[in-house]
């Protein structure tokens, strides 16, 4: 509902200014688009050898799917600090303070997701997750899969809107 309220927001205020202004993207959102894409195919990957009963490769993968979403904030970061040396702050221009606050919500949302992640990663690793507490593999994974999905939403709506 928040991505679903900012993007109409989005849509009005740009509809409604003429002082909106598309601002340049950095290059490295392009890259943190694959390393996401890449942390969901490798929980999938996970969940997978999880329900074949290849313990060790769900380990592998997951763990490699969570390191991806580390990848990919560390990369957040890495874009607002080169938006910052370009001179593009929140308050600079409409579009620049969309920007800043839908990726920082999707990375609050990814904060969350991540804490699931690294949880059954630890219990994983400790030999801790039973059949009975797969559950909380597949709400993760979906949970993760959802938040890469609203990613390429808004890449979409940045390069088409934005």
């Amino acid at each position: 509902m928040v991505f679903a309220a900012l993007t109409s927001a989005l849509v009005v205020r740009r509809g409604l200014s003429d002082d909106w202004t598309s601002m340049a993207k950095p290059p490295i959102l392009w890259f943190n688009t694959v390393v996401l894409v890449a942390s969901s195919i490798a929980l999938e990957m996970a969940r997978r050898a999880l329900r074949s009963g290849a313990r060790a490769r769900f380990n592998t993968w997951w763990t490699l799917g969570t390191g991806f979403g580390v990848l990919f904030l560390c990369g957040q970061w890495l874009a607002w600090q080169q938006l910052a040396k370009a001179g593009v702050f929140i308050a600079g221009n409409p579009s620049h303070s969309f920007f800043y606050v839908l990726t920082a919500s999707h990375a609050f949302h990814l904060l969350g997701g991540l804490t699931a992640l690294i949880y059954v990663d630890v219990q994983a690793l400790r030999l801790s997750l039973g059949p009975a507490k797969r559950t909380r593999v597949d709400i993760s994974a979906v949970f993760w899969h959802f938040l890469d999905g609203l990613w390429l939403y808004l890449m979409l709506l940045f390069y088409v809107w934005g």
